[in-house]
């Protein structure tokens, strides 16, 4: 058995396991909910975010043919791999993105669907994935003469060709995630079944040992090349002006900070961005447009328009006050325009926010 991981740097997890003649190379990349994978069924749409790809080239047994879309091996073995992998995930709400793992199987005699499961869980903590616990998997097998059986650890693709049965156990040190069982005899007796799994145990707990010297935990730190995800929570009903009329605002936050945005109804947004400072910029934008005033605060305003009862005040994008005449200054104001003009900035204290949302401003009291 040999293990190794950051394979592939480009990447943002990876890892190479070989087990005597099958060798697989499993990549993790991370997305956000956009990537999730859209299911289309009679029970209407569902989305998955966790999603696992195994590729069986023709070359990894020696062959040479047509290379055509996903057949039975390619599902059924891929489905059993994800089905291991999935127990160990974390919740969505603590790891908001969503997981590709894909297989590519080199060279194949054995249970390569197994090697699947190792290489993935090497590859998830590779990218930072703060999984439960590792996962590893063996394929066992049967030879039945009469009443007497041997049981066939790791079995080799002539073994499960000649054998009796090929029993997949995968799972972690303290229990099991996924099995799937192929017998070729009538049935198994509560002996062999129990032989089976406490040997599958024993070459678990083997397999494991040896993934914990290329990688023991989960790496502290994403990849470099992977996306951050910020998540901030907004009134569903400031929704709306984060969108703007057509998608304009959205679309405007979109392209000045790079990062992608994707709101939910509850008002939950999530950012994400392989660069920090640009989150940080979609976050200040967005609470921008959610803001609301404080009564007592301070901000460094701009005069939109001036009346002759005041001036309108923008203290943030689409937030405007009114400054009245009687709040410029503690002297009697006869013209507005002896104190400020259009476009000038100006610190202002918010007064009052009445019902309607209206704020009145004043300067009184502040460095003029």
């Amino acid at each position: 058995i040999a293990c190794e991981v950051s394979l592939l740097p480009r990447t943002h997890g990876s890892a190479l396991f070989t087990r005597g003649e099958t060798q697989a190379i499993v990549t993790t990349t991370l997305g956000t909910s956009v990537d999730e994978q859209r299911i289309d069924s009679l029970r209407g749409n569902t989305f998955n975010n966790f999603m696992l790809h195994y590729n069986f080239p023709p070359y990894s047994v020696g062959e040479a043919r047509f290379l055509r879309g996903p057949g039975r091996r390619e599902i059924g073995h891929g489905t059993l791999a994800r089905r291991a992998l999935q127990a160990i995930l974390p919740e969505a709400d603590k790891f908001p993105y969503t997981i590709r793992i894909v297989s590519d199987i080199t060279e194949s005699n054995g249970s390569s669907s197994m090697a699947s499961v190792c290489g993935g869980s090497l590859s998830l903590m590779d990218a930072g994935v703060p999984i439960k616990s590792p996962v590893a998997g063996i394929a066992m097998g049967l030879v039945q003469e009469g009443d007497d059986f041997i049981i066939l650890s790791d079995i080799l693709g002539d073994e499960d060709h000649v054998g009796d049965m090929d029993f997949k156990v995968a799972g972690t040190k303290d229990g099991i995630t996924a099995i799937q069982m192929d017998i070729k005899i009538n049935g198994i007796s509560r002996e062999i079944m129990a032989k089976a799994l406490a040997q599958a145990k024993a070459g678990r707990l083997h397999i494991l040992g040896e993934m914990a010297a290329a990688l023991t935990e989960s790496r502290a730190e994403l990849s470099d090349f992977a996306p951050r995800i910020m998540t901030i929570k907004i009134d569903p009903d400031k929704i709306r002006d984060v969108i703007g009329p057509g998608g304009k605002n959205i679309r405007a936050i979109t392209e000045k900070s790079g990062a992608k945005i994707d709101i939910d109804d509850s008002g939950e947004i999530k950012i994400a961005s392989v660069d920090g400072q640009a989150s940080e910029m979609a976050i200040a934008l967005i609470r921008d447009l959610t803001q609301e005033a404080e009564v007592g605060k301070v901000y460094l305003g701009t005069v939109q328009r001036i009346m002759d009862f005041g001036a309108f005040v923008q203290i943030f994008p689409g937030t405007d006050g009114l400054l009245h005449i009687s709040q410029i200054a503690e002297e009697r104001v006869k013209d507005v325009r002896d104190f400020m003009k259009e476009g000038d900035e100006i610190m202002v204290k918010v007064i009052e926010v009445d019902r309607q949302g209206k704020i009145r401003l004043s300067r009184k009291g502040m460095d003029q």
